[in-house]
């Protein structure tokens, strides 16, 4: 009889705990995992353990890079007057495939939530400002930010206190469109459905 401390249960219990893994999905994954040539699991477990070590946030957008910056903010082709704001690190290569932004991005690593207790100081709003802030000293009509957080009630609670922080300022500040249903997430939206939303974004009032 299996204890729920064996080598079998605890490995279960642990993919478990991944975003859209059940138990069902979980046991399957890990039968396979046993299943498998030990150097292919050695090859997943080293590949596991070198990207947490090696990858943090980007210093300026807090996407995940290698690097001090990543790819996009070391970019000198890529325009600095255009930031694209969204949730996670994972909508910004939804957006990327869809090959239609070409400015820098900023990612709030979450949206407010104040049932969860996340409020700004828990979300990377602050840095945001930081970015923006020089903008309204100079001729800021020529900037623009792009919210492109996803459809949910927080999403749009988030969008609509950004624009109240950053329009007094005198920055433009855009919402994508949207061909997702409410609830949606960008990060499993096809890149024809995300480029459109970004040729079609509308202004903020």
């Amino acid at each position: 009889m299996q204890t729920n401390t064996d080598a079998l249960s605890q490995l279960v219990h642990e993919l478990s705990k991944l975003p859209g893994i059940g138990e069902k999905s979980a046991t399957r994954l890990a039968y396979h995992l046993l299943n498998a040539d030990l150097e292919k699991v050695q090859r997943l477990a080293t590949a596991l353990v070198h990207a947490k070590e090696k990858i943090h946030w980007c210093e300026r957008c807090f996407t995940y890079t290698e690097s001090d910056l990543c790819e996009i903010c070391a970019n000198h082709s890529r325009s600095a007057d255009s930031i694209c704001v969204v949730e996670r690190p994972s909508d910004v290569r939804a957006i990327e495939a869809s090959g239609k932004f070409k400015g820098t991005y900023h990612v709030l690593h979450g949206t407010l939530s104040p049932v969860d207790g996340i409020g700004p100081e828990q979300i990377r709003v602050s840095e945001l400002l930081e970015r923006t802030r020089p903008w309204a000293m100079e001729d800021s009509h020529k900037r623009e930010i792009i919210l492109a957080l996803n459809p949910s009630v927080e999403g749009e609670a988030t969008a609509l206190y950004i624009t109240r922080l950053l329009k007094p300022l005198g920055i433009r500040v855009y919402k994508i469109a949207y061909g997702l249903p409410m609830g949606g997430s960008l990060e499993y939206a096809d890149r024809g459905t995300i480029g459109r939303a970004i040729d079609n974004r509308t202004e903020c009032n």
